[in-house]
């Protein structure tokens, strides 16, 4: 029986020198890892996004790929990128989801665990 299954892994970083606070302006990255957990090759379509800062003004975001790419992964395999956003408050957060089509015609969806965006030393 096959198994649909990715892993996504999140590591942000705040970017002072891209960044405004006094404009309330806070650019952070976000460098994301996709591993294909599962048994069935599949290609990543298109991906989801919420952003929500602090005052819960939320952003939606949606589109075609990653970056630029549609990348097909194997069992096993992994995709890494990073892309940006920025907010305008110092925290806030992401969560979203990825839709894949495996090799098989199987269409699904990959959650994208909710992830902080914050300055450095800003929550404990």
């Amino acid at each position: 029986m096959p198994v649909y299954d990715f892993t996504v892994t999140v590591r942000t970083q705040y970017l002072p020198e891209q960044s405004d606070p006094n404009r309330t302006n806070f650019v952070f990255t976000y460098s994301i890892t996709i591993k294909n957990t599962g048994t069935v090759a599949a290609q990543l379509i298109s991906r989801y996004w919420t952003i929500t800062d602090a005052n819960n003004h939320v952003q939606k975001v949606a589109g075609l790929g990653v970056v630029g790419h549609q990348p097909l992964l194997q069992p096993g395999e992994q995709f890494e990128y990073t892309s940006g956003t920025q907010i305008s408050t110092p925290t806030g957060s992401m969560v979203g989801c990825y839709f894949f089509v495996a090799e098989d015609g199987h269409r699904f969806e990959a959650p994208i665990p909710e992830f902080v965006l914050s300055l450095p030393k800003t929550l404990h």
